[in-house]
């Protein structure tokens, strides 16, 4: 059995208040973020805020862990509202909330001051993401170029995430082995968060675009292997390293620009794309929450862009 690897040393890897304080609430910090929290995106954006807190309040005067009052922290969600928009206040709140309270279930602080700190007000009925029109959607994934492995494995994703409204990360998590047949009809299986297993038959056109994929790039024997990997260097073949979330979206840019798109579409939008289209084709906004593998229609909601062609019909009739 491997041991513990040794704390890393306070004056490189934590913040000051941390590094200054007993090994007990050292390791205790370390812990929040490598038992709490699973996911990777939320743990380093949960480092990132517990970090620049800790900073903030040191720069003001504050010399231990124990110093920190709620007024602190509430001063501090102030200055932030005037840098950050209110969602990202709140996460950031939430971060330091949820750390200090790992702090004092630990025995490290007496209480947790951000407990009885308010965020600000943030009420949202209409995503931001910026969407495609179906004929947009479909120009882009015509005019990727297929010879190629680049081009196999560029349509298969972009398809997958507009006809199985998958998110990025789900998407970039799949083995060859997630795409299997069942009922005589290909089917993908998305590891969501939450560890979560979703499972959906594929559209005609996506099961052509997967089928093309594995096959045209040799992906059929490797069913432990990642089903979108990066291109091998000089080679223009597929290599054995999973797609980071980074390279597809600078793919999808790239993609986007060679399609003359002018949206600033981004990985989340096929999502958008998909559940748009679904819902104005006469699907219902439940069994899109359904193959969204969303716990509420609330949040598929903020999905559904059919209300912005009735304000642009509404906007077209200013004549002047």
């Amino acid at each position: 059995m491997n041991q513990l690897s040794p704390l890393p040393s306070p004056a490189l890897a934590l913040p000051a208040l941390v590094g200054s304080a007993d090994e007990a609430a050292r390791l205790r910090f370390l812990e929040f973020f490598a038992v709490t929290i699973r996911n990777p995106h939320t743990r380093r954006a949960y480092m990132r805020a517990a970090a620049d807190f800790l900073a903030w309040v040191e720069a003001r005067g504050v010399t231990s862990l124990a110093g920190v009052q709620p007024l602190h922290v509430a001063a501090w969600v102030e200055a932030l509202g005037r840098e950050v928009a209110p969602p990202s206040v709140k996460q950031q709140l939430a971060a330091v909330r949820n750390l200090f309270g790992w702090l004092v279930t630990g025995h490290i602080v007496p209480v947790n001051p951000a407990g009885s700190v308010r965020g600000p007000a943030h009420s949202v009925r209409r995503g931001k993401t910026p969407v495609l029109a179906p004929d947009e959607a479909r120009r882009l994934l015509d005019s990727i170029d297929v010879t190629t492995h680049a081009g196999l494995r560029d349509r298969a994703l972009i398809g997958l995430m507009v006809y199985s409204f998958a998110r990025i990360g789900a998407a970039l998590a799949m083995r060859v082995e997630d795409v299997f047949m069942q009922n005589r009809r290909l089917w993908v299986r998305l590891h969501e968060k939450g560890g979560k297993r979703h499972e959906m038959p594929c559209h005609h056109n996506l099961e052509d675009y997967l089928t093309a994929y594995i096959d045209g790039c040799g992906l059929r024997e490797d069913r432990k292997g990642p089903l979108f990997r990066t291109i091998a260097r000089g080679t223009k073949r597929l290599s054995d390293t999973p797609l980071p979330q980074p390279n597809a979206f600078a793919m999808v840019r790239r993609r986007a620009g060679a399609a003359e798109i002018g949206t600033a579409i981004g990985n989340h939008s096929f999502r958008a794309t998909g559940i748009t289209t679904y819902l104005k084709n006469g699907g219902t906004l439940e069994t899109a929450a359904t193959m969204a593998n969303h716990s509420s229609t609330r949040t598929t909601q903020l999905y559904d862009r059919r209300p912005d062609d009735v304000t642009l019909d509404e906007v077209e009739r200013v004549l002047i």
